[in-house]
């Protein structure tokens, strides 16, 4: 999406801010997202509120300081096990439900770790996404409660990642339980505010801690492992967040109407999907959605595609746009599942995403309706 012309004149206006925020963010920042949970009903201190910037490497740095092995479902976001791995981390994955993709299969989860104690390991960090990057899903509040009590139940602390929480399609006829409600002395949760609130080039991200001395002890670690990455908040990105994450109605009008857009787009391209014979659950959040072509794998097998890593390549090469495979997701490399972003779809220059933004009827405009026709033909060429 084009850059909110507010926030363009807000980082604007912090670039002479030549010094980078202290480690975890300045109080400004940390207050700005205080109040960001707050309205979400997740209350705390902004004592308890750590910036980074980036995902990444915050996610880093609380992986560091938790000990023990980690748990995830599969699939997962592609950054967890590679950060798991950096550390020298185990990490296991958890099979999904069958509703949707982003919390373990509660019953999988009480299997697992107690296969990996078994096994002599020593689980102790479970991370999920309630509103969920790969798959697009939301998982329904009482299978996110199952999955946080059984984890909790076996001593495992929750990392929750809320990154996409703001991007629900339909936030009327959804009900997004954060699992901080749910056990607020086992949760931290993060988001990656590229999510929704500002721009991707912009990196920063926000984690809020539970309101323990336990967790007072990982928040310091956190800071400690930061500092010694060198991962600061650039000065004017942490003005132009800490703005952002005060939600003027400028920002949330731009969440509401890429919500809307997205609702539509993402919409017609699983319509595509399930035209071609692949399977995908419809897309209820974020910009993409995913798909598993394994129906489709004998004419797929006639064009030299036989897994993920090919079908990687495949689409990649006939949609113009890049088409992860579900290897880089933890799925099984013989799987024949991908990621499909709905970001091409909006426009190829700025001024068309801006007019996707504003119509209020986007699947007519000559440039979208171009683009999910030539969507729909790669997959039409499939059945």
């Amino acid at each position: 999406m084009p850059v909110l012309p507010e926030l363009a004149a807000v980082l604007a206006a912090a670039s002479a801010r030549t010094r980078p925020e202290p480690p975890g963010g300045g109080p400004v920042l940390r207050e700005a997202a205080r109040g960001y949970w707050d309205r979400r009903g997740l209350h705390g201190a902004a004592g308890g509120i750590a910036a980074a910037p980036g995902a990444q490497p915050l996610l880093l740095a609380l992986i560091g300081a938790h000990g023990g092995d980690v748990l995830m479902p599969r699939p997962c976001p592609a950054a967890w096990m590679p950060q798991a791995r950096l550390l020298g981390r185990p990490a296991y994955h958890v099979p999904t439900p069958a509703e949707c993709g982003g919390i373990p299969d509660p019953y999988a989860l009480l299997e697992t770790v107690r296969r990996v104690r078994a096994e002599g390991g020593r689980p102790k960090l479970l991370l999920l996404s309630v509103v969920d990057d790969p798959t697009a899903t939301v998982a329904p509040p009482e299978l996110v409660r199952e999955a946080c009590e059984a984890a909790v139940d076996e001593g495992l602390h929750i990392i929750s990642d809320e990154t996409w929480r703001d991007t629900v399609h339909r936030p009327r006829d959804t009900v997004l339980l954060s699992p901080a409600e749910m056990c607020p002395d086992d949760v931290t949760v993060i988001a990656d505010l590229s999510g929704a609130l500002v721009p991707a080039a912009w990196p920063v991200a926000v984690a809020r801690f539970p309101d323990t001395p336990r967790a007072a002890v990982r928040h310091a670690h956190t800071l400690d492992i930061l500092t010694a990455l060198g991962a600061l908040v650039a000065g004017p990105v942490a003005h132009a967040a800490a703005h952002a994450l005060g939600e003027p109605d400028s920002v949330r009008d731009r969440i509401r109407r890429a919500a809307a857009l997205q609702t539509e787009v993402a919409a017609a391209a699983h319509r595509a999907v399930l035209g071609s014979g692949a399977l995908a659950r419809p897309p209820q959040a974020g910009r993409h959605l995913y798909a598993d072509l394994g129906p489709l794998r004998s004419r797929l097998a006639d064009l030299g595609v036989t897994d993920s890593m090919e079908l990687e390549e495949y689409l990649t090469d006939r949609l113009g746009a890049p088409a992860p495979g579900g290897h880089r997701f933890g799925d099984e490399l013989g799987a024949l599942r991908v990621r499909l972003g709905t970001g091409p779809l909006l426009g190829a220059t700025p001024q068309q995403q801006t007019e996707s933004l504003a119509a209020a009827k986007p699947l007519e405009l000559p440039h979208v309706a171009r683009a999910l026709d030539d969507f729909a033909a790669v997959f039409a060429e499939l059945r």
